[in-house]
């Protein structure tokens, strides 16, 4: 009798957990894709012009039926929030994409965002673009922009830029490289990894410099030697002035620490706000270059992504020996872009206060540290990526930068990229550098 109770009862469990396990297989098997894109591949049209996104949802790979349909939810925004005039709700996608037509009367980006209903928790966006080469600066430049710069460079000409090499192993006989130490402003030295051909003549080699993207991490020797394969004196330099190859806990404290929350240190003066250090740091590192034996004389190349996108445009500005840089979806521009009404870049440094304006003392403060005031200055030929749908350096504060750039430049457009820096990015970047080696070599 007790075994007959206890199969009575065992059975039933054991077959409705088979009836899940079905149940979960059957579900797994079902794959939802969610895609939604603009009707022009390049995602660009003129201000009052009608941009299409055109919304798909496949299961296993297959357009649904058109009976069958899924509801997705959308909205169109501006980066900041949809506002009454772009359009937002409910549709139904089926064997045909779902449609959802919207026109800027200005220069700028809106994007798509779509997502399918909760239980599968898909989430897909999409950029346009709307005359993007003609998003002007949010602000004037400071009449005092290049006095107060001038005067950050004579305080920091009276530090004398004493360096210490060690040098570092590496498995490449013909080239070396050091660990380089420089004094510089602010008790922060400059902080990297030299490298460079063995035996080069004097004026030789090109320079390099490599930056770096937000965080806090050692300098990287990878880069330094990758340059100097390519026949460069090349240093790339970490953001703080940290030593270099610590262990990566030495990091982790370092950024929960003393550096925590370092993008907003001093912000709400421009004698203080932490990128001016930084920047000083990118000025003793192309002097150090440039003061090398080896030097070409003539040609001074910056090249990051993100924060390293920023300093890259800052290095343009300040210093007229730059010919060229690659500033990959930069950083650090376009702080008063809520002042025109647009969404403004990475770090958010000036706040907005509950009424929708900026704070004044912030926002004062942050055009002395601006990408797209350091582009205007800047002669130097260039290379930049933009995301179309990246939230953290939106395109349009990429743009507002890379309109102000006076040499020879080029921009690559992704419509479907986030905060990125994809190997193919990485890859025209650098291919980019050498042709304009080659280009100054030729002069």
């Amino acid at each position: 009798m007790r075994h007959l109770l206890l199969r009575n009862i065992v059975c039933p469990l054991i077959a409705a957990a088979v009836m899940f396990s079905l149940c979960q297989s059957v579900m797994a098997a079902e794959k939802y894709e969610l895609k939604v894109v603009t009707d022009r591949p390049d995602a660009i049209y003129q201000a009052g012009e009608e941009a299409t996104f055109l919304i798909s949802l496949t299961k296993d790979g297959k357009p649904l039926a058109g009976e069958s349909g899924e509801t997705i939810t959308y909205r169109v925004d501006d980066y900041i929030s949809s506002g009454p005039n772009y359009p937002n709700g409910k549709l139904t996608v089926g064997s045909e994409p779902a449609v959802v037509k919207v026109t800027a009367d200005k220069p700028g980006f809106l994007r798509c965002v779509v997502t399918l209903d909760a239980n599968k928790k898909l989430t897909k966006t999409a950029g346009a673009a709307f005359s993007p080469q003609e998003i002007q600066p949010s602000l004037p430049v400071p009449a005092d922009f290049d006095e107060f710069w001038a005067e950050q460079k004579r305080k920091l000409a009276e530090v004398p830029a004493k360096a210490k090499l060690t040098p570092v192993t590496q498995p490449n006989n013909k080239i070396e490289c050091f660990d380089l130490q420089v004094d510089c402003l602010g008790g922060a030295p400059v902080s990297g990894y030299l490298g460079k051909p063995k035996d080069a003549k004097p004026k030789s080699l090109p320079a390099i410099l490599w930056v770096h993207g937000a965080g806090v991490r050692s300098s990287s020797l990878g880069n330094a030697i990758k340059g100097a394969n390519a026949g460069m004196l090349s240093l790339d330099i970490n953001a703080h002035g940290l030593p270099n190859g610590k262990s990566a806990e030495f990091y982790k404290e370092q950024y929960a620490g003393p550096l925590k929350g370092y993008p907003h240190f001093g912000r709400e003066d421009r004698e203080t706000t932490y990128f001016v250090g930084m920047f000083l740091r990118l000025i003793r590192a192309m002097d150090y270059l440039t003061s090398q034996p080896e030097w070409d004389g003539k040609t001074l190349i910056v090249i990051g992504h993100s924060q390293g996108g920023g300093q890259a445009l800052a290095a343009g500005g300040l210093d007229d020996r730059v010919t060229f840089i690659a500033t990959g979806v930069p950083a650090i521009c376009d702080h008063s872009g809520r002042a025109a009404g647009r969404i403004n870049g990475w770090p958010k440094l000036v706040t907005t206060l509950p009424d929708g304006t900026p704070a004044a003392a912030e926002l004062k403060a942050a055009q002395y540290v601006d990408g797209v005031n350091f582009a205007s200055r800047s002669k130097a030929d260039a290379i930049m990526s933009v995301g179309f749908i990246d939230v953290t350096c939106p395109p349009s504060s990429c743009y507002a930068a890379y309109n102000q750039l006076k040499g020879k430049k080029q921009i690559i457009n992704k419509p479907l990229m986030g905060h990125a820096a994809p190997g193919d990015i990485h890859k025209a970047f650098f291919a980019a550098v050498k042709e304009h080696v080659k280009e100054q070599a030729g002069k």
